[in-house]
């Protein structure tokens, strides 16, 4: 382009200094001009068309990257959702056999509360009947309490 305007330079120099000077000259450059421009613009459209590509790769690249990156990020959430529901059956297995022994302690409390309560009014009923048979041998013998 540069030496085309250079010439263009030369030949309008000359067109104003020679009177004899060819005007289809300058329309000749003109087409090269006009050659020159459709050049520069098919290069342009080409490197426009090659950076569109560009963008459209590295575009598809990054959503790649993404669909890569969501899909490790939900695994690693399975995963930890996995760990999760492990350690809340342990821990509910644990509280059962917690509940469970509680219960079992729960029943042989009660067996012994029983058996020491039946104890208990053994006890008093002996202890009743003893001071029952006490008093009728005072009362058959007829001595009086000094109380």
């Amino acid at each position: 382009m540069e030496s085309l305007f250079s010439q263009f330079t030369l030949l309008s120099s000359q067109a104003l200094s020679d009177k004899n000077f060819d005007p289809f000259a300058i329309e000749d450059l003109m087409k090269l001009f006009e050659v020159e421009a459709y050049k520069s613009w098919a290069a342009m459209e080409l490197h426009l068309q090659q950076e569109a590509e560009d963008a459209e790769f590295g575009l598809q690249e990054a959503e790649d990257e993404l669909n890569s990156a969501m899909e490790a990020a939900m695994e690693e959430f399975r995963l930890f959702e996995e760990e999760m529901e492990r350690m809340e059956k342990a821990e509910l297995n644990s509280l059962e056999a917690t509940a469970e022994s509680e219960r079992r302690m729960g029943k042989l409390m009660e067996k012994a509360a029983t058996v020491a309560s039946k104890r208990y009014i053994e006890a008093a009923m002996n202890s009743a009947a003893a001071a029952m048979r006490s008093a009728w041998k005072g009362i058959s013998s007829n001595r009086v309490h000094p109380s």
